[in-house]
């Protein structure tokens, strides 16, 4: 299948301010784009790209005074195939994991594991290691946590997730990759494009989505507990060990969003 993805998302800035952007497509999946992937900003300002710590694509650029328009738009083979399910995927001892993947079972800025490391135990300790701990994780989060925009804030921890029971897509994939850190599994946040494919269309307008991967069996798994079933059509764009390392815009100056349009639907043949 092919699914056609971008983006429009302007500010306004009454300033010359500098910013990053993560926007780009994932390298690992830079093999499926079908021609060229094209980000520009309105005025015309050149974007320099690199690559982070994390290995994501970002771009710096310095938004005029009035403020920027960011386009993005690409033309994405996939296989449209679901999300891989392996139950037979096995948690790794934590002294036989590679070096580059103890960090994903570290605290960070959202994700407080010395705080619900208890509570994870408690909760998952008589489930089986591996893909049914996981899923067991997912499907908890699943049930504990009620979505809905109204209760989106930049601030919120995976603790107050827990505790308030209301998030977005990054507040569950939070929790969820918290408690599988306090259960010594690996995990990392990722972002991406994700549109209704292959399920009834959402009333929502099309955001771009937070999930996370988990680590078992030498490879990582993607895992989704808001919607806590396989999806077709994921895009990855980032990954790091939490939203705050795959920021999708950060402006080093005061800004104001003045438009957010995202896109992600399969091209149907005509």
């Amino acid at each position: 299948m092919e699914i056609r993805v971008g983006f429009e998302i302007a500010y306004a800035a009454v300033a010359p301010t500098p910013m990053v952007i993560m926007l780009s497509i994932h390298p690992s999946r830079r093999h499926d784009i079908i021609g060229t992937e094209a980000i520009i900003a309105e005025p015309d300002v050149p974007i320099g790209f690199y690559r982070d710590s994390f290995g994501n694509i970002c771009g710096r650029l310095v938004a005029p005074a009035g403020g920027v328009t960011l386009r993005g738009s690409a033309l994405v083979r996939d296989s449209g195939l679901p999300d891989a399910v392996a139950p037979d995927a096995q948690q790794l001892p934590i002294d036989q994991l590679p070096d580059e993947v103890l960090l994903y079972l570290m605290a960070s800025r959202y994700c407080e594991t010395d705080k619900l490391t208890d509570i994870a135990w408690s909760l998952f300790g008589n489930t089986r290691p591996g893909w049914q701990r996981v899923a067991a994780i997912c499907s908890f989060v699943h049930d504990h946590v009620t979505f809905g925009y109204q209760h989106a804030h930049h601030m919120k921890s995976a603790l107050d997730v827990y505790q308030q029971r209301t998030g977005v897509c990054r507040d569950f994939a939070h929790l969820a990759l918290t408690f599988c850190r306090c259960m010594n599994i690996p995990a990392r946040y990722c972002t991406g494009y994700m549109g209704d494919i292959g399920i009834p269309p959402e009333p929502d307008p099309m955001d771009f989505s937070g999930w996370f991967e988990a680590y078992l069996s030498g490879q990582w798994y993607t895992f989704d507990a808001r919607h806590n079933h396989p999806r077709i059509g994921r895009i990855l764009m980032g990954t790091g060990r939490d939203a705050a390392d795959v920021a999708l815009t950060t402006s080093f100056g005061r800004m104001n969003l003045a438009k957010f349009v995202v896109i992600s639907d399969e091209v149907v043949a005509a």
